[in-house]
């Protein structure tokens, strides 16, 4: 019998945060040939964005958390990645995690919002697999324009992705990275 694996929706996520999904952006499904080269390397992969943005960069990132909140057992947060260096932002993210599929210690550090995701999965040692879902050419809505400081309609790209944690699936995730032209 197959695995059956549970599907990112790009609409629910952004549902989490938005009430109207043009304040993040206008987000088109696009294949990996359609990113250019620059972004298909930061994105079409089954790698931890943190690692992938820090080793881009050059220098450790910070997670700020824009928005959290928990709803049962999932833990929602709204989060922008910046570099260690200046402060710039590199990275927004839009996380549901299943908090049942992780060890107390795990959570906690989680839920203590310091640490980005994928450094802490890493640092406890936890057997995880990232399955990229799809990705997505962005054109930055308010919201994002202000985050990454450009101007509304800027593109840039992103990714759906899965982390499964000892076998099962854990964290839903939207990763949008900020534009190249920008650094």
């Amino acid at each position: 019998m197959s695995e059956v694996r549970p599907a990112v929706d790009l609409d629910a996520l952004v549902a989490l945060f938005y009430a109207d999904r043009s304040a993040l952006g206008e987000l088109t499904r696009c294949t990996s040939g359609d990113c250019p080269a620059a972004y298909r390397k930061l994105l079409h992969h089954n790698n931890h964005m943190t690692v992938t943005v820090e080793q881009r960069h050059g220098c450790l990132v910070d997670v700020e958390v824009l928005e959290a909140r928990q709803e049962e057992h999932y833990y929602l947060r709204r989060i922008v990645l910046r570099r260690q260096s200046d402060g710039r932002a590199v990275q927004f993210g839009i996380v549901r995690l299943d908090l049942n599929v992780l060890q107390p210690q795990v959570r906690d550090e989680i839920l203590s919002q310091r640490i980005p995701l994928g450094r802490v999965l890493i640092q406890h040692n936890v057997l995880r697999r990232v399955e990229l879902v799809a990705l997505w050419q962005v054109g930055c809505g308010p919201d994002l324009a202000r985050i990454f400081q450009v101007p509304v309609g800027h593109l840039t790209y992103g990714r759906t992705a899965m982390i499964y944690c000892d076998g099962q699936p854990a964290v839903e995730l939207l990763e949008i990275v900020a534009p190249e032209d920008t650094f």
